[in-house]
């Protein structure tokens, strides 16, 4: 164990080193990456123009600019070029939603995938399975920002019954803050369930064909046994990898829709206005805070792995 956490360290050293780069140079590379010019403005001379790059290191060498941001990153004193706030505090100040609604939108489309995926193998062919496979495909193919504005037309302008924006941290009101997230959450797990409970089907449809699961059956096991214990257990696999890269994403800022239309005021609003300004700094934290989510989630879902799975070792 103490070797696999060894080399999951190194590993996630080397995907932030290899991502941050990459992003620092596609933005380099991009027309109208020039960060001088934005600070600029339309009307700056060539002189000005100058100045600035002198002032914020822009005249220097690629890999200079891109260890000098990195050493600011990690000091504490990144600071947006165009939006001028320290990014790490402002992450900080996001990241409470963008969590409460990545880990809360997670668990239930997880839990409510596996319920439909599994009922719907059980009951393959029938009308069950077909009612089961419409709602899958209609929530796939609802947008988020439009289920999300239907939802709180209806739910919160009409109704009432919830409110229109906002986030309320769980340390100030945890009634409130689980009351603001409800509609985010399952807006967000929507399209998941959907595409999850498909991929789930289809590999217990696969999984019941196995010789362990004849085997099981052959000792005398009751059905509701062998599903739990046999099939289900090895037919989670491919969806907790799923899941492990999902949530990851979500995490960074692949949230932006259902922060926007909800007003969480989380990383993905902050990675959307960002992007609109290429604002390299911003951006480039972000980028880093999905790669260290993915590694570190990667890591905990192999260790779920060798749980589910007895034939899977870490070596």
């Amino acid at each position: 164990m103490t070797r696999f956490v060894v080399r999951r360290i190194f590993a996630m050293l080397a995907v932030l080193l290899a991502i941050s780069f990459l992003t620092f140079l596609l933005f380099e590379a991009i027309p109208n990456g020039d960060p001088a010019l934005r600070l600029a403005g339309r009307q700056a001379t060539a002189l000005e123009i100058q100045q600035i790059r002198v002032k914020y290191g822009f005249d220097k060498p690629i890999y200079v600019q891109y260890a000098n941001t990195m050493k600011n990153i990690f000091t504490g004193q990144a600071y947006s070029y165009t939006q001028g706030f320290n990014v790490l505090d402002e992450i900080k100040q996001g990241l409470p939603a963008t969590l409460s609604l990545a880990l809360g939108a997670g668990i239930l489309w997880l839990l409510a995938s596996i319920a439909v995926g599994t009922l719907a193998a059980i009951r393959a062919g029938r009308y069950t399975d077909r009612i089961l496979t419409v709602l899958a495909m209609t929530g796939v193919s609802f947008p988020p920002f439009f289920l999300g504005a239907v939802l709180l037309y209806y739910l919160g302008y009409k109704a009432n019954i919830f409110p229109l924006s906002g986030y309320v941290p769980l340390t100030q009101d945890p009634v409130q803050w689980l009351v603001h997230l409800v509609l985010p959450w399952f807006t967000l797990s929507v399209l998941f369930v959907g595409f999850y409970s498909r991929v789930l089907r289809s590999t217990i449809l696969d999984t019941i064909n196995e010789d362990y699961v004849r085997t099981a059956r052959a000792k005398g096991m009751s059905e509701r046994q062998v599903l739990f214990r046999h099939i289900l257990r090895n037919s989670l696999i491919p969806i907790i990898s799923l899941w492990g890269l999902d949530l990851a994403q979500v995490i960074g800022g692949g949230a932006i829709l259902t922060e926007s239309v909800f007003g969480l005021h989380g990383v993905g609003e902050l990675a959307r206005d960002s992007i609109g300004r290429l604002d390299i700094i911003p951006i480039l934290v972000i980028v880093m805070l999905t790669a260290f989510a993915v590694v570190i989630i990667g890591a905990l879902t192999d260790i779920l792995y060798a749980f589910l799975d007895p034939r899977i070792r870490l070596t």
